[in-house]
């Protein structure tokens, strides 16, 4: 077991290398993207600021929440797009066309590779960006930050990471077993856009059935943002880490069944 995980660490740690040289190879293709993405978050950044520029708080939060609330969605979707994200978002159309074909011939998992092939240095900024906000908005509420604090909201990060990766390849992996995903894959951006500028902490009744349980974004930057401002507990915790397993296993069952049932664009 552990032979199998360090040859897939070695795998990873190729793709992106190899994954790097082709970058640099055209290097407006390298730096182009730290001016976008960069462009894009301060655009981002000015729609929060005119949307929470005159609200004191919202549900029991206060502004230093909020600002801990974005900063964390911000860090969570930064690191998605810097690591996975533009791997996982191309499943749909190699399953459709056919390319998927040459990721089953290789001695690697099919999903490892698809995941960590596209890896986008140039989304960098957004991460550095989105760790000011944090700690703007740990000075606002006024928290106390300790070793202690920071390493466990760094879990709940890491956890929110592998539940929005998980949440994108079970709805790409989806293509397996429909003609098209373009509708669900709308919902999911629908339900991010929401999530995102909304705090779960004001969900209720279906709402929060909706994206707490069927599809949990409500959860992603809500619970660590709820954790390091002191309102977690242990009910939470549990709650977080049942969801990112069932959501795993549930993206283990999809992908699994999926390639059992895929006929071969050649044959």
């Amino acid at each position: 077991m552990m032979e199998k995980i360090q040859n897939n660490l070695k795998f990873v740690q190729e793709l992106i290398r190899l994954r790097f040289q082709h970058l640099m190879m055209f290097r407006l293709g390298f730096w182009g993207p730290f001016f976008v993405d960069g462009s894009l978050f301060l655009v981002e950044l000015l729609v929060f600021q005119a949307i929470y520029a005159n609200v004191d708080s919202i549900g029991p939060w206060g502004k230093g929440e909020m600002v801990i609330f974005i900063g964390t969605f911000s860090l969570v979707n930064a690191v998605n797009m810097v690591v996975y994200f533009f791997g996982v978002n191309n499943i749909s159309g190699k399953i459709r066309n056919g390319e998927i074909d040459l990721y089953l011939t290789k001695p690697i998992s099919p999903l490892l590779r698809l995941s960590f092939e596209q890896v986008n240095p140039g989304s960098l900024p957004l991460v550095f960006l989105s760790i000011c906000i944090l700690w703007y908005g740990v000075r606002l509420s006024g928290v106390k930050v300790t070793p202690g604090l920071a390493a466990g909201y760094g879990v709940w990060v890491f956890l929110m990471i592998i539940l929005w990766y998980e949440m994108e390849v079970i709805i790409r992996s989806l293509t397996f077993f429909v003609v098209s995903t373009n509708n669900i894959t709308r919902l999911e951006e629908a339900g991010i856009d929401l999530c995102m500028k909304i705090p779960g902490v004001v969900f209720k009744g279906f709402y929060k059935l909706l994206f707490y349980v069927i599809l949990p974004y409500g959860i992603i930057a809500t619970f660590p943002a709820m954790y390091i401002s002191g309102s977690g507990s242990v009910k939470m915790w549990i709650y977080g880490v049942a969801v990112v397993g069932v959501f795993g296993l549930l993206t283990a069952f999809l992908w699994k069944t999926g390639l059992k049932r895929y006929n071969s664009v050649s044959s």
